[in-house]
């Protein structure tokens, strides 16, 4: 393992490889992706325990080397335990326990100049002492700042202060940073250029999230997706949809409000995890159960029949206001043909003009639903040609694992 002409590479950040999440399923991919590449090798931390673990004796593919380690997509996986009592703070402590874990590991088999990539900015209050250890072992730390976390709705304003610090704190202590929409890039530049706060400017790039444009595996008379079509009360093409998570900045109240407000005879189908103090305040809010069009399906954790859903959706709504380029968007682009969009930086950068847009304003999205009742098929078709366009032009995973080689120097 001490091969100088190896490319060493420790993740740090995501819970596992697998479907989870934006990172979980980066990770995912990029391991894939580069499975066969001899001259690199990841090494990623997962989490033992608690929300989002991963069990490699359930998961295909992997292969056990011991009972803290196991080898998947010829990645080379260390597992974390963690104590659930930490409830919030579990994110922080397995962060710091990884990056403890990784210069273990780079100091022990003698890896020489590893990369430590570090997703999210957590862990400020820790991040000299680690960028010491790591710079000290001959490596370097990259960082994936992610997108605004302090401003998210669901922390309180202790909490918000935190994130914002750390930020702070992370980006002096990073060698690299890889943003994953050009709104987060030029967002990182206005905050900390010449400012002080940093002795020197931010070295950043671009690196986006990676979608797929091909069809599910599931053809569109399968058992799964009609038994999914008849439970839920719904119909081929006669349904808006929205996949995400039940958090207020992904304004799921607007939505709600707005498809309520408009004629639209087609349904609101809501693939979430909902939080039921959450779906109760927009209750009372709302009065949404007294509209029939509202549909709170629940969760759908087969891949492919995601995908058959929202190939089969009349359109898709996206809410998300805060953070870089988001997984949801460029899954719906791939396989959505008509896409109605809130008009914020990082969603208008993604899709450029393969979308509608809607503001927050009253009426706004309602009247917008209306007009895409009333769209052509052709016109309908025109829009999805064009995300997929922008999908397999910009967005697939096939060029996104090849920018990642590109800055961890390695020839694709």
């Amino acid at each position: 393992m001490g091969n100088s002409k190896v490319q060493h590479v420790f993740l740090v950040g995501a819970k596992s490889l697998g479907a989870y999440g934006g990172y979980e399923t980066f990770i995912n991919k990029l391991t894939e992706y580069h499975a066969s590449n001899d001259s690199i090798k990841y090494h990623v931390a997962c989490k033992a325990n608690g929300d989002g673990s991963m069990d490699p004796l359930k998961t295909e593919g992997a292969r056990i080397i011991n009972d803290k380690e196991f080898e998947y997509h010829n990645a080379h996986c260390f597992r974390i335990s963690i104590p659930e009592s930490l409830g919030a703070a579990q994110a922080i402590y397995y962060d710091v326990k990884a990056l403890k874990e990784c210069c273990r590991i780079i100091k022990e088999e003698k890896i020489e100049n590893p990369i430590v990539y570090i997703m999210a900015c957590r862990i400020g209050p820790f991040m000299k002492k680690y960028y010491k250890k790591i710079h000290a072992l001959g490596g370097k730390i990259y960082l994936n700042p992610d997108g605004h976390e302090w401003m998210r709705a669901k922390w309180s304003a202790p909490v918000r202060r935190y994130w914002k610090i750390s930020e702070q704190i992370m980006v002096k202590y990073s060698d690299l940073l890889v943003c994953d929409s050009v709104t987060i890039e030029n967002y990182i530049h206005k905050s900390y250029d010449k400012k002080g706060i940093n002795k020197a400017d931010p070295v950043t790039t671009f690196i986006a999230y990676g979608a797929e444009t091909r069809k599910s595996t599931l053809s569109d008379d399968a058992p799964s997706f009609a038994e999914w079509l008849e439970e839920k009360k719904l119909k081929k093409n006669e349904y808006y949809l929205v996949v995400g998570r039940f958090i207020p900045e992904n304004n799921y109240e607007t939505m709600i409000r707005e498809f309520m407000a408009s004629k639209t005879t087609k349904d609101f189908a809501i693939i979430t995890n909902a939080n039921e103090k959450f779906l109760e305040e927009l209750e009372s809010k709302l009065h949404f159960k007294a509209d029939s069009r509202i549909k709170f399906v629940g969760t759908v954790y087969d891949q492919e029949l995601l995908m058959k859903i929202r190939e089969n959706a009349y359109g898709y709504f996206h809410g998300h206001e805060v953070g870089g380029t988001n997984p949801s968007l460029l899954e719906a682009l791939g396989s959505t043909k008509l896409n109605l969009l809130l008009d914020v930086g990082f969603n208008k950068e993604v899709a450029n003009d393969s979308a509608l847009y809607w503001s927050k304003e009253t009426g706004s999205l309602a009247s917008l639903i209306e007009k895409a009742d009333e769209l052509s098929t052709e016109e309908i078709d025109k829009l999805g040609a064009a995300a997929k366009n922008r999908i397999e032009t910009a967005y697939s995973w096939d060029f996104i694992c090849n920018r990642y080689l590109e800055i961890f120097s390695i020839e694709a």
